[in-house]
């Protein structure tokens, strides 16, 4: 049993004003999802309702518990079909997951808008460093260069369907890193994963050929990961809207808000944070890393020394013409992905036959949402539309039910005051 003492300052001294039991947690790793619930319904005052809510789901408990440690329950999210995207001169219906209102609108309407979306990505290199410590940088290089074709060789020896498939390790560089702590060796090796994201590959590979690698150089490896700036794994996806769809006027109004994004870091956070709305509702559909994808987007928008806009616009006649570049790391096999019956179900929706026509889809998703986004802020604001369409919502919260959610949201919006007070005014006026 765990305990724990809450104290006060008083005089200088310590005094102890409480002493509380803690749940005792040993062994709790070995129990049962069902088990571990009693534990938490009985030290937590969960009532029946709430632990049958929290224990009830799609994807089943058991194979939850496999995914990730300590499982209790699961959280579902809605899943939406954002519409209208023809990208490549294909047709394609988005699955998005995301809680947050507006967004599978905003792209749905942003691709409406447009004039279609091209867009590229790159083959699928991901970047895995080893960092050696305690050794020359040029006699590390020396011998790296001389070892190359045999290191390459052994990193894809290896049984794997990647490397069956034509991937595995392509190249090999050295590079000197100067810290704090003295001179460091790091290696990078640029891995094709072809159709997954790879990171479970790119780890695997860096550590068999490590024990290798100290005796040919020297020194001591200290780490072996991969890099979520996967900067040889870019896609590039460009659009048009005409001005007279979207009004001149605001072509130059929305010039304005990039220019303001571009250079201001504050509101380029936000600004990208509109574009990753639809990045990240695309990978979780499709039960891809949305973590790693926003660790590498953030750090390449920050390329430069300081953070900007990860999309860029332009005028070209009276038309808007948007841009967007970036790292973008997917996968359609592998882990989650073939795990969750939901994400095949995505996947299906779309289509989809390799990562590469993923990272396309993604990317052109992440246009549409920060075009959305912008739009919204030069013309009607950004709350009057997200309220609007958040008002289900509030009326949700408010107390209503049935039928009542969605009178009591028609009112609000036909009054313009969407707030919980004025839902639970007209639920019990």
């Amino acid at each position: 049993m765990l305990y724990a003492l809450t104290y006060i300052i008083g005089r200088g001294l310590l005094i102890p004003i409480s002493l509380m039991d803690f749940m005792d947690t040993s062994g709790f790793y070995k129990l049962t999802p069902k088990e571990r619930l009693g534990k938490i319904k009985e030290f937590c005052g969960l009532s029946e309702e709430e632990c049958g809510v929290l224990s009830k789901s799609k994807i089943g408990l058991d194979l939850a518990d496999k995914m990730i440690e300590n499982v209790v329950g699961t959280l579902e999210l809605p899943f939406g079909i954002a519409t209208n995207f023809v990208i490549n001169g294909k047709e394609y219906l988005i699955p998005m997951v995301i809680e947050e209102s507006s967004v599978v609108a905003g792209a749905s309407k942003a691709a409406k808008l447009s004039e279609g979306f091209v867009s590229e990505a790159s083959e699928s290199i991901m970047i895995g460093q080893i960092l050696l410590i305690g050794v020359d940088f040029e006699k590390a290089k020396e011998k790296v260069e001389e070892s190359k074709k045999e290191i390459i060789r052994k990193c894809n020896e290896r049984k794997s369907s990647i490397i069956e498939l034509g991937g595995g390790v392509k190249e090999l560089e050295v590079k000197k890193l100067k810290t704090d702590k003295g001179q460091m060796v790091v290696l990078h090796f640029y891995i094709d994963v072809k159709d997954s994201m790879g990171a479970n590959f790119v780890n695997t590979t860096l550590e068999s050929i490590a024990p290798y690698l100290e005796d040919l150089i020297g020194g001591e490896i200290r780490m072996n990961i991969l890099s979520n700036l996967s900067d040889r794994r870019m896609v590039k996806v460009k659009a048009v809207w005409k001005g007279e769809k979207i009004g001149k006027e605001n072509v130059n109004n929305m010039l304005d808000a990039y220019e303001f994004a571009k250079h201001d870091p504050y509101r380029a956070a936000t600004n990208n944070k509109g574009a990753m709305n639809g990045i990240d509702a695309v990978c979780i559909a499709t039960g891809n890393d949305f973590r790693a994808l926003e660790a590498g987007a953030h750090a390449y928008a920050s390329k430069e020394a300081s953070y900007t806009s990860m999309t860029r616009w332009e005028k070209k006649g009276e038309d808007l013409l948007g841009y967007l570049e970036m790292p973008l790391a997917v996968g359609i096999v592998g882990g989650y992905t073939n795990t969750n019956p939901i994400t095949k179900i995505a996947l299906k929706i779309l289509g989809v036959k390799s990562a590469k026509e993923l990272a396309e889809i993604i990317g052109a998703v992440g246009l549409a949402n920060n075009f959305a986004a912008m739009y919204a802020l030069v013309t009607e604001g950004i709350q009057k539309g997200h309220m609007r369409l958040h008002a289900k919502n509030v009326a949700l919260n408010a107390g209503a039910k049935g039928e009542k959610i969605d009178k009591i949201a028609e009112q609000m919006i036909k009054e313009g005051k969407i707030s919980e007070l004025r839902a639970k005014e007209i639920l019990h006026g």
